[in-house]
């Protein structure tokens, strides 16, 4: 059976680095954000009929990687994707099955806002839309009653918290 520990976090909030950090600390499956491939290939990010593609290849990493892997590291899950159809085209279909697959996840890490922004080109816009995606974000794990971990300040310390927290027994 394997463990499953989810990063989220808005954009700019080292997600990808941390994840990278702690699949090569605990020899770990590593699940990257598919969203990033995607946009690099199709040169642009994702209208709305393209989210649940996204979300659903999102998971299905996830659940390839579990197969293969006792500990998996996901940097995002279909949740960001969920969150981001809601912002971006006011569309709540993907919420339901994005919180689902969240629960599967045995530990959510919640990446905070605190390191600088920094522009990546297609995806990122900018130190405002992170504010209120961050909240949207906080927002929907406490109204679906989805338990998480917040893990702030720079790039060791965000790596000390998250060790000591993945060495803590598990309640799954």
């Amino acid at each position: 059976m394997s463990r499953i520990v989810a990063l989220l976090g808005a954009e700019c909030t080292g997600k990808s680095t941390l994840a990278e950090a702690l699949a090569a600390r605990f020899s770990a499956g590593l699940v990257t954000e598919y969203l990033r491939e995607w946009c690099d290939t199709h040169g642009r990010t994702p209208q709305q009929h393209e989210q649940a593609h996204i979300a659903a290849e999102q998971a299905r990493r996830i659940d390839a990687a579990a197969q293969a892997h006792r500990l998996v590291f996901c940097d995002t899950t279909p949740l960001i994707t969920a969150l981001c159809s809601q912002h971006y085209f006011h569309d709540d279909s993907l919420l339901a099955g994005a919180v689902d697959f969240q629960r599967g996840c045995d530990l959510t890490l919640l990446c905070a806002p605190d390191l600088p922004w920094q522009p990546d080109g297609i995806q990122r816009d900018g130190p405002a839309v992170r504010a209120a995606f961050d909240a949207r974000l906080r927002q929907a794990l406490a109204a679906h009653d989805l338990p998480w971990v917040d893990i702030a300040g720079q790039d060791d310390m965000r790596l000390q918290q998250a060790i000591s927290v993945l060495q803590r027994p598990s309640s799954k």
